[in-house]
Order: C-alpha cells, then structure tokens, then sequence
C-alpha cells in the first residue's frame, strides 16, 4: 500500500509537467536568428533594422544577447509564426524583456500576438490582432502598459493606467489571462494590476442602463437651500467698485488744451460690498438629488470566455522608435505560470549586472572628461601665456639696435 502511494504522488507531480505547454520560446542566442523571423515590407513605410547585441552594458555578454533597434526615426515590422493554438480552458502568458538601454523619449516597446491569417510580409499598424501588450513612452506624459484585447472585430483598450518603467535597465512584462476572465499583469515578476476582464474593459453593454422611461417629477425639489424671503437688501449697500483716487492730483505740467480734461485714476472703493445676495434658508420641500432608475439592460448578453483566443499564431514587434537602441528578449508564450515566474525572476541579477557595469562605464567617462577638460583648460592657459609674451615690449638694448637701423 505504501509503495502505491509513493508511485500515485510522483505520477500526480509529473502531470502538471505533462500538460503544460511552451508556444514559443525565443532568447535570440543564435546570430542566425532572422532566419526564423520574417521582416515587414508594407508599402510607404520607412521600415528600420534590429540588430542581434547585449548592448553597451550587461550582466552576461552572451545570455542576454537580443534584438535591438538600430536606427532612429524608423517603423519595425518583423514577426514570427509558430505552431497555431488555442487558450481554452487554461492560462495564457505572454512575457517578454524590453531594455530601453537609450534611455527612450519616445517609441513603443510593446508586442503583439495575431492569428494564422497575418501577412508576415505585410504586417503594419492596422493589420488586425489578437492582443498587444506592453510599455509605450511618448514624452513625459505617456508612460503606460498597453494591454489591448481584440473583440468580436474590435479593439479594447483597458480602462485602467498602468504605468511603465522608464528607465535604462531590463525588464520584464508579463500579462496572463485565466480561463475564468480573469488577468494579472506583472513587472519584474511582481503583479502591478489585476481584475476582471469585463470589468476593466468595456467588451460588454452594461448590465444595467437608465430607465428610458422614467422622468423626475415635474414637482421634484432638488434645491437644498432656499433664499429668505424676509431678508432685505440694506439701503445703503450699493456702492460702486471703483472710485476716483482721492489723493491723486492733478500734474503740474497738465496742460488740458493739449493732454484733455484731466480725471484723477480710479482705485478699488474700500466701502464696496459686491453684489449683495439674501440669506439662505434650508428648503422644506428638498426631497434630495433625484436618481433616476435603472434597469436590466436588453442589450447585455453575459459571456464567459471573453479570455478565449482561438487561435494564436504569430508573435510581432510592430512599432514605432524616435530614438533607436531598445532590446528585446526573453519572449515566452505558456501556459505554464509558474515557467513563465521563475524565467522572469533571473531579472534581478541581470539588473543588477547592468547596473555595476553601467556604473563603471559612467565613472570612467566621467574621469575622461575631467582630464580632456584639464587639458582644454592648460591649453588655454598656455595660449594666453604665448600671446602675452607676444604682446611685452623688447628690452632697451633690442629697441636701440631697432632704433640705428
């Protein structure tokens, strides 16, 4: 009996195993990886190159070697098609690593998933698409995770702000959908945003609408307060907002032939009151604010596989970047959560690496600069000296010979 139990739980920790799915899995490690990617060649667009590089400053110069944009003010277009699938009934994860190595001021960072109809060689802004996801820079006012669902032919937009990083180092994104609607989006491995997807994207009529039928009372009181029909204005409350300066006089050298009848300026009068409004009294017929009912909307029809892709076939990078140079990497499409967190934990050593180097890279710039700003300054200083001497009269005896001949 204890043996059977043994076998029965290493059997059920296989299982998980067993059925989770890897859809794609790109790390760009090999310098043949355009082979698999195919780029976009729509016409009217000035379409740029990626570039297989870890970039400036790394953690592991081959590890995270990926895609980088490489020249600015450019469209990218390319894509890559895979074993078409279906998220129904499990998870689905789309998670991938931007490095805006940059520093962006403007561009896209995100990617997108299509199904198997998708033109590879005429992928563009308004080919059609299944979702799209991650980080948008335009500016200081546009720093925002994307998270698009295509519905019933339409795009939607999430109804919440889910702010990007924005700085020079990697990160990851993360975006996973349930088969119970609904979702989590991650940064660096730690969730950012979550809910529901009906709740967080209007894919749906709402459930319940004003009555089309009902109307406020015509003898409704929504007036809190009521002006006190006993108070009187004071007789001596008018007065004018503005008044002759009474200290101001009339200049010496006013001529009225000449400059017009002279009048003193006009300054704020200290005894105005403003316009004057009665007392307010509580109203004894306010009945409140008047809220119109609601009720079952007609239109609405529930639906609970909003979640559900039905075929997802390409993975693209389709954007737009002022200032090239951001790297991507590290995309995996699962249904393997718990995958798709362990790959993304590593990020902390890869920032970490980033980090040490960019430091020391800056650090020897920095002492660069110090000694090419000593030189330009001792330069300087030796061409002032030159002229100087240039411009010092000669001793007498040198004027003299100057002099005789």
């Amino acid at each position: 009996m204890a043996y059977f139990r043994i076998v029965t739980i290493a059997i059920l920790a296989i299982v998980p195993l067993i059925n989770s799915e890897i859809y794609v899995e790109e790390k760009f490690e090999n310098a043949n990886w355009e082979e698999k990617w195919i780029y976009s060649k729509h016409p009217g667009k000035e379409f740029g190159k990626f570039v297989l590089t870890a970039g400036t400053f790394y953690n592991d110069a081959e590890a995270d070697k990926g895609i980088q944009t490489s020249q600015d003010a450019r469209f990218y277009a390319v894509s890559k098609k895979f074993k078409g699938f279906s998220n129904e009934g499990k998870p689905l994860v789309l998670q991938f690593s931007v490095k805006h190595e940059q520093n962006i001021d403007c561009g896209g960072g995100y990617v997108k998933v299509f199904d198997c109809s998708l033109d590879q060689t005429d992928m563009h802004g308004e080919s059609p698409y299944e979702i799209m996801f991650g980080p948008d820079i335009c500016g200081p006012g546009t720093k925002k995770v994307h998270v698009i669902f295509s519905y019933k032919g339409k795009n939607h937009l999430i109804n919440k702000d889910i702010r990007c990083k924005d700085d020079v180092y990697t990160h990851f994104y993360t975006l996973i959908v349930k088969p119970d609607n609904t979702y989590e989006v991650l940064i660096d491995n730690e969730k950012i945003e979550s809910g529901n997807l009906e709740d967080d994207w209007d894919f749906l009529p709402p459930k319940k609408i004003k009555d089309p039928s009902a109307k406020k009372p015509e003898d409704w009181d929504d007036k809190a307060t009521i002006p006190d029909p006993d108070d009187k204005k004071p007789e001596d409350w008018d007065k004018p907002e503005h008044i002759p300066d009474p200290d101001a006089t009339k200049p010496e050298d006013w001529d009225d032939e000449m400059d017009g009848e002279w009048e003193p300026p006009m300054v704020d009068n200290p005894e105005y009151k403003g316009e004057w409004q009665p007392k307010q009294l509580d109203n004894p017929n306010y009945k409140g604010t008047w809220e119109h009912p609601e009720i079952d909307n007609p239109d609405y029809v529930s639906d609970d596989k909003i979640y559900l892709r039905k075929e997802i076939c390409v993975l693209g990078f389709d954007l737009w970047q002022v200032k090239s140079g951001t790297i991507f990497d590290n995309v995996l499409i699962t249904d393997d959560i718990e995958l798709a967190s362990k790959t993304a934990a590593e990020v902390k050593n890869t920032q970490a690496g980033e980090k040490k180097m960019k430091e020391a890279q800056d650090e020897a710039q920095r002492k660069k600069d110090e000694e090419e700003a000593k030189k330009s300054s001792d330069k300087e200083e030796d061409d002032d000296e030159e002229e100087e001497d240039k411009d010092e009269p000669r001793p007498d005896s040198e004027q003299s010979e100057h002099d005789e001949l």
